[in-house]
């Protein structure tokens, strides 16, 4: 079944989700109403008929009365490793709240890959758009889930930091353009008065 953004859609099934942006769980029962606001990644970001915006996980595509999308991928797909397949991962991740991927939002502080002698170690620092963000464990989660399909990897840690603190400068110039951001030197948005 093709579903579009902003359909509404009454749940087949209950299933899990996780409220935005505080990430908490909640069950969504079977017959809730919600309108899918954003299909990117390995998720589903909707609105609830309640009012509040939840994830729901691609495994729970059946709930919505969709196929899983093509970059859900499994746990069990293994990925060649290199490089670039490393940061190809990070940019198959997305905010739940934002449609652009965690690279390109500027999340990735760092992402350091060493080769002890039993594979791939990667160790990545990111951050969240908000200190107080909930669905950091969420995201962190992800990455964890995402770079440990790369053959060779045997361990992946993740550290959310909030120093320095992020900002949109932080974004790369094709997410602010996506998003229409128009900031000035020093990230902060500019102001254009018309006369």
């Amino acid at each position: 079944m093709m579903m579009t953004t902003g359909e509404l859609i009454e749940l087949k099934r209950e299933c899990k989700a996780t409220e935005i942006p505080s990430g908490v769980e909640r069950v969504l029962p079977a017959g809730s109403l919600v309108r899918i606001s954003q299909i990117l990644g390995s998720a589903y970001t909707v609105l609830s008929d309640l009012g509040y915006m939840c994830r729901i996980e691609a495994s729970d595509a059946d709930a919505l009365g969709l196929n899983p999308p093509p970059t859900g991928g499994s746990s069990g797909v293994q990925i060649g490793f290199s490089e670039q397949a490393v940061w190809d991962q990070l940019r198959s991740i997305y905010d739940p709240e934002i449609p652009v991927n965690i690279v390109d939002l500027g999340l990735i502080y760092s992402c350091k890959i060493t080769s002890p002698d039993d594979g791939k170690k990667i160790d990545v620092k990111m951050t969240m758009t908000a200190p107080g963000c909930g669905m950091a464990n969420v995201l962190k989660a992800d990455v964890e889930r995402k770079l440990g399909q790369l053959t060779e990897v045997k361990s992946v840690q993740v550290q959310v930091v909030f120093d320095p603190p992020w900002s949109p400068s932080r974004m790369s110039d094709a997410a602010k353009l996506q998003l229409g951001l128009d900031l000035d030197d020093r990230g902060d948005p500019m102001v254009h008065i018309s006369r």
